[in-house]
């Protein structure tokens, strides 16, 4: 009898000690040993182990609520999770075993194209991306190749590209320039004028020029370069030479904000050189990354030789993209935001979203410690420098705010005004009125600990907060 209990105690110890169900999370041998970061393991985990584990490292980062570095959307509806988990498993490429899904690009690109004021008799085209870089991309490379093909009409030389923007662009128009070997015409941006005009483009325009970049809501300053001046110069161009030269407008951040916020203002298609508009969904079009789109004014702007047929897939379709796969996820998340918003529920977000940003810029302007570079007038980003650096940066003021789990960019702007760093806080749906006086007040209480615990050596701490930490505002498109 002993010897029965005995066993049977043993075996229900060997069962509480082996049994998922039983043991709990972190009471399995996995908490204690290591694991190995450079091979896959020999051994399986339990489903719950591994998902542990990879979430206890997510701990780790920084609080998506808190990161006024980023543009992209941090926060969706749980509707919308659930339609993100539906589309994780279907390939957007494939049309012939998910034709639906081309149907809904479809509608969204069209829906996009009337937000843009496309003309009714254009017949608009374009494609979703996995972001506005792959956008800029396609966009500019259709226009090289218009740009050849009207060379190579008249018999004229195709050997020097070039392509015309401005310093407050994005990473990726020099990206596009170097990787498909286009000539980069650069207007240097200059202190107290961070964006570019028809001045600054006309000295830089000949027969070569492909196209000239614009930017609603620059990665730097958040504010808008001079298109409807940029349009006005081309047409008269186009009167006196005879030569055609495109807009791509990069609206990447602000092409979901001035629709909604400030529609009287001409910046898009109602612009006749204006032949293509990149947009990031996944920034205010209120979705997670990744996702972009690319939109073209018509047909003829997108040569037919650059969409590659394929069949492989099944039915014959046609692919214009740098990338191939993509998962349908974001698509339908898009889909979802478009159809459950409408222009009205987009109006209200995007105001309150202006709201706040211009409530902060106000109230950082009137502490005096700051210099406000734009007014959140296009975009809710808020840009400021210090009015006097002589004691702190402001990377020493980012590194500060950092402790209370702010994530603030702090970078100097391009060349010719390298010399002006700023502190950027881009203000999105999620960010509550109450955040923003949370931020303000810990902004206000990092620069008075800095003056009463001045760092030793300004500039020698400055080099290294640039060397050490990404201050760049190049964020993803």
């Amino acid at each position: 009898m002993n010897i029965r209990k005995t066993l049977k105690s043993l075996f229900r110890k060997q069962q509480s000690e082996e049994s998922p169900y039983i043991t709990p999370t972190y009471g399995g041998r996995w908490d204690t040993q290591p694991i190995d970061k450079k091979r896959i393991p020999e051994d399986s985990l339990m489903p719950r182990v591994a998902y542990r584990i990879v979430a206890d490292e997510m701990n780790l980062e920084g609080n998506p609520a808190l990161n006024m570095a980023t543009f992209v959307t941090t926060w969706m509806e749980p509707e919308a999770d659930e339609l993100i988990k539906l589309g994780a498993t279907k390939n957007l490429v494939d049309e012939d075993e998910y034709p639906q899904l081309k149907v809904i690009e479809d509608r969204i690109i069209q829906m996009e194209a009337e937000l843009f004021n496309a003309p009714e008799d254009c017949d608009c085209i374009g494609v979703t991306t996995i972001g506005s870089s792959e956008a800029i991309m396609l966009a500019l490379l259709a226009h090289k190749w218009r740009w050849r093909k009207r060379r190579q009409a008249d018999g004229l030389d195709i050997s020097r590209p070039n392509i015309i923007f401005g310093a407050d662009v994005h990473t990726c128009w020099e990206k596009f320039a170097r990787y498909f070997d286009v000539e980069m015409r650069v207007i240097p941006l200059q202190e107290d004028k961070y964006t570019i005009g028809a001045d600054d483009v006309e000295p830089l325009l000949d027969e070569n020029t492909i196209a000239v970049g614009v930017v609603v809501g620059t990665t730097f300053t958040g504010q808008v370069d001079d298109i409807s001046g940029i349009n006005q110069l081309l047409l008269n161009h186009k009167q006196k030479t005879g030569m055609d030269i495109p807009i791509h407008v990069d609206a990447a951040s602000g092409g979901f904000v001035l629709p909604f916020y400030q529609p009287q203002f001409v910046w898009d298609f109602r612009l006749e050189q204006v032949r293509s508009i990149n947009v990031s969904n996944h920034k205010f079009g209120l979705v997670y990354a990744g996702m972009g789109s690319v939109i073209f004014k018509d047909k003829s702007d997108l040569p037919m030789e650059l969409p590659f047929e394929i069949n492989y897939l099944g039915g014959s379709m046609y692919n214009y993209s740098l990338n191939f796969s993509k998962g349908s996820s974001i698509l339908l998340a898009q889909y979802y935001m478009f159809l459950r918003l409408g222009k009205s529920g987009y109006r209200k977000i995007i105001s309150a979203v202006m709201s706040n940003a211009q409530y902060l810029e106000q109230k950082l302007a009137e502490s005096g410690f700051f210099e406000v570079l734009t007014d959140a007038n296009y975009l809710p980003a808020v840009v400021i420098r210090l009015i006097d650096d002589s004691l702190f940066t402001a990377y020493h003021i980012s590194d500060e705010l950092s402790k209370n789990g702010w994530i603030v960019p702090a970078y100097s702007l391009p060349p010719s005004a390298e010399h002006v760093v700023v502190l950027r806080m881009v203000i999105k749906e999620n960010f509550s009125r109450d955040l923003a006086d949370k931020l303000l007040n810990d902004t206000l209480a990092s620069i008075r600990h800095l003056q009463q615990n001045p760092p030793s050596n300004v500039k020698v701490a400055d080099n290294i907060s640039t060397e050490n930490r990404q201050t760049t505002p190049h964020g993803p498109c």
